[in-house]
């Protein structure tokens, strides 16, 4: 009497057969999938640099802010020290040439800085005031992105 494997086990190795067809199938993902998992991160990565380039923005326009108050205070300590304002930003740094007495300067400043944008700041003496201002982003004088405090 001869023994047949498949007929001790019919239905193990049919079992048996499927399962590895069906193992193979699914040892990967499909194009499909991964192209959907792609254009989800595309989509998450688009609304966060949308999210961070304003944010890089109001950080910039705040920095001018700030420095525009410590400009302006280093200003009224000349104006106070000297009994009148610089005739331009570097004065705060370098003694002008022509003071009429040069020991009572005094240094403001140990450099004048740029705005955030790397621009100077613009000063204007009207008197016995002055004007400081910072040209924004668009590098504009004028132009309603400008900062003035």
């Amino acid at each position: 009497m001869t023994t047949n494997r498949t007929s001790r086990h019919p239905l193990s190795l049919r079992t048996r057969n499927q399962t590895r067809k069906a193992t193979r199938a699914r040892r990967g993902f499909t194009l499909l999938e991964v192209l959907l998992v792609l254009i989800i991160l595309v989509v998450i990565a688009g609304f966060a640099i949308q999210n961070f380039t304003g944010i890089q923005d109001t950080a910039n326009k705040k920095a001018a802010t700030t420095q525009i108050t410590q400009l302006s205070t280093a200003i009224k300590t000349y104006q106070l020290l000297m009994g009148g304002l610089p005739p331009n930003l570097e004065a705060l740094v370098n003694p002008p040439a022509d003071l009429a007495k040069p020991g009572d300067w005094t240094k403001q400043l140990e450099r004048v800085p740029n705005d955030p944008w790397n621009r100077p700041y613009e000063y204007k003496v009207n008197g016995s005031t002055f004007e400081l201002r910072c040209v924004g982003p668009d590098g504009q004088s004028g132009t309603s992105d400008d900062i003035v405090p």
